[in-house]
């Protein structure tokens, strides 16, 4: 797809990602929907109210009543147009850095739309097809009231409240200046947890570190859990779809340690796990010993969100999806990631057992992750080719299923180019730090040869 990415379309708003962009983006997805009314929220972002009134726009112009959510986390607008029936777009660049945004399409089930209805909505954008309205017919916009409260209704009726009240647990909670802001603190207070906080305010400049909740941006989430003696700690990203972890002694989680433990405490045999395919060798082993099957798709919940209706369509029970971003998916619920939805799933772990002894089983392995920027398609190319060149020349057992992912049997490493910014991303993974890191550099540094 040239304008929907691996979770939507993005890029720095106002140049690459203008209201006029949104706007297309919004009158073809509203004519492909061809529904009365239809949704439109945003995280809190510095453009986000520029860009929803946008869509906003877009959207009346073919026909559509525009309902206006607000500041939401995106699994918020998942909630309410299911609730609703009604279709959703929503503004986010999601764990992007502040000067980027993007736009989301939600179906009125509340799912994101799949590669195949997003290629149908880009091939009316492409063509500029729109159902325009007649001047006497264009749609009418409305702000409405409740959807986080409504959100938060359904995530808290889905979990076990007594079970996590009972525990008496101390959380810190770090939303990152982003949705999750208004919701996540609410949400914990009310499964009868202590709450403290650090970057809680709404804030589209992003002040207290970068949107994506990555170790290195962490550092404040670990001395508040250490500070306050908190049980664990839960980070977001800019629109709360995703949830990572510290323990209780301030260390953080790998996303993919939880992901696994999540999974063990879920998967029973016959079911199926869908990942990405930089999956990590924790949920490999989860599903072996669960006796389940894992399926893998190229990275981005997109890709995701297309796989598990096509293992439904064949009878087969998807109990757990994701990646070891934080994004994970328990489709029984919604098929749509979640971010306190995963919080309090792991919650009802950390209730029994502190949260390191949650995750201790899922350790023992090393993840590196390089990114390397290119300016333009040449580069991108030049650079691909590379890696190419590198797993043939490597002798190890090549999936090509996203970018070239070379497994050694101690180890693996992936090169891909992202689906959301101008950069090649490196993965590597083995139980020895200082193989991981073997391996991410050799890659680097034929990509940055080629580069250069």
């Amino acid at each position: 797809m040239k304008v929907f990415g691996s979770s939507g379309a993005r890029g720095v708003a106002n140049d690459d990602l203008s209201p006029g962009f949104v706007l297309r983006v919004a009158r073809a997805a509203g004519s492909y929907w061809l529904a009365d009314r239809v949704a439109v929220a945003r995280d809190t972002r510095a453009t986000g109210e520029m860009l929803a009134s946008a869509a906003a726009s877009g959207l009346a112009s073919v026909g559509a009543d525009v309902e206006r959510l607000g500041v939401v986390p995106t699994p918020g607008a998942q909630a309410y147009a299911e609730q609703e029936g009604v279709p959703a777009v929503m503004i986010t660049a999601s764990h992007n850095p502040p000067e980027y945004n993007g736009v989301k399409l939600i179906g009125e089930d509340g799912v994101e739309l799949t590669r195949e209805q997003l290629e149908d909505v880009e091939e009316r954008l492409l063509a500029d097809d729109y159902e325009t309205a007649a001047w006497s017919d264009v749609g009418e916009a409305r702000s409405v009231e409740g959807a986080r409260r409504r959100y938060l209704e359904a995530a808290l009726a889905a979990v076990d409240r007594e079970r996590i009240a009972d525990a008496d647990l101390t959380v810190a909670v770090d939303p990152g200046h982003g949705a999750g802001a208004l919701t996540s603190p609410e949400f914990f207070r009310r499964l009868g947890c202590e709450v403290v906080t650090v970057n809680a305010q709404p804030d589209g400049h992003f002040p207290g570190r970068d949107p994506e909740p990555v170790r290195e941006n962490l550092a404040d989430l670990g001395d508040l859990v250490r500070a306050a003696d908190a049980d664990v700690g839960v980070a977001h990203d800019g629109d709360a779809d995703r949830a990572i972890f510290f323990d209780e002694r301030g260390e953080y989680v790998e996303g993919d340690a939880t992901l696994a433990a999540l999974a063990a405490a879920e998967l029973d045999a016959g079911d199926v796990a869908v990942s990405a395919v930089n999956v990590s060798q924790r949920l490999v082993d989860v599903c072996r010993e669960a006796d389940a099957d894992l399926k893998l798709t190229p990275i981005g919940s997109t890709n995701i969100i297309t796989r598990v209706p096509e293992l439904w369509a064949g009878d087969r029970e998807v109990a757990i999806a994701g990646e070891g971003n934080g994004g994970i998916f328990f489709p029984s619920y919604r098929l749509s990631r979640d971010g306190i939805y995963t919080a309090a799933r792991f919650l009802e772990l950390v209730a029994d057992r502190p949260a390191s002894e949650v995750v201790e089983p899922h350790g023992g392995y090393h993840n590196v992750r390089v990114n390397i920027d290119y300016e333009d398609d040449a580069q991108r190319q030049a650079m691909l080719a590379a890696a190419e060149r590198q797993a043939h020349e490597a002798g190890a057992d090549l999936d090509t299923t996203d970018g070239y992912r070379l497994d050694y049997g101690d180890a693996w490493v992936l090169a891909r180019p992202s689906g959301t910014e101008p950069v090649v991303r490196i993965y590597a993974e083995a139980r020895d730090e200082s193989r991981a890191e073997e391996l991410a550099e050799e890659m680097r540094e034929a990509l940055a040869e080629a580069d250069g």
